[in-house]
């Protein structure tokens, strides 16, 4: 990709915004579907929350101030609109959000589009068990291999919490991987 601040002034300039869209829709679309995939966990919510995600980007790209990166910025968007949709589902079913969650891990094996083994499901119900936030510093930590950095910009808090906050959440983990 060229330099950030010339792309940046491409999305938000009339004429060249549809070519660029385009190539960031390129650059972004995988990344930010797994990550959203990892938040929401079935294929149908990823997908509907992705194309939420990058209908909110078009929108707002004029408004983006170069405060953080382009990057960060995009996946904070994803990661808003993903708690949202989990908000939205578990109100409608009148359910918690846990209960929710709880409810994706169970259908991940009926998944068509899950492509893990066994290992991998249980690794799935270990990170349900975790609050929205260590989960979410998990996801990005270990599964992104995101810097504490850039996840401080994403999740808008200090490296210090989120180090302390994937230290417990890999505990926790560990702990249910091994209880037995």
């Amino acid at each position: 990709m060229v330099n950030e601040s010339e792309f940046i002034a491409r999305l938000q300039d009339p004429k060249s915004k549809e070519n660029a869209f385009r190539e960031l829709l390129q650059l972004y679309k995988e990344r930010l579907y797994w990550h959203i995939r990892k938040i929401v966990l079935n294929h149908a919510d990823a997908d509907d929350v992705l194309q939420n995600t990058f209908i909110k980007i078009y929108r707002s790209i004029d408004k983006f101030k170069g405060e953080s990166k382009l990057f960060s910025w995009m996946y904070r968007i994803a990661t808003n609109e993903s708690i949202t949709l989990i908000n939205k589902n578990a109100k409608r079913s009148q359910i918690t959000n846990e209960e929710y969650q709880d409810r994706a891990i169970n259908n991940l094996t009926a998944d068509v589009y899950f492509e893990g083994d066994a290992i991998q499901l249980q690794l799935q119900k270990a990170i349900a068990t975790l609050p929205e936030k260590q989960q979410l510093v998990f996801n990005m930590r270990y599964f992104d291999e995101l810097k504490y950095k850039d996840i401080a910009e994403i999740l808008e808090t200090s490296e210090g919490a989120l180090k302390a906050s994937y230290h417990i959440a890999a505990k926790k983990i560990e702990a249910f991987l091994t209880a037995d």
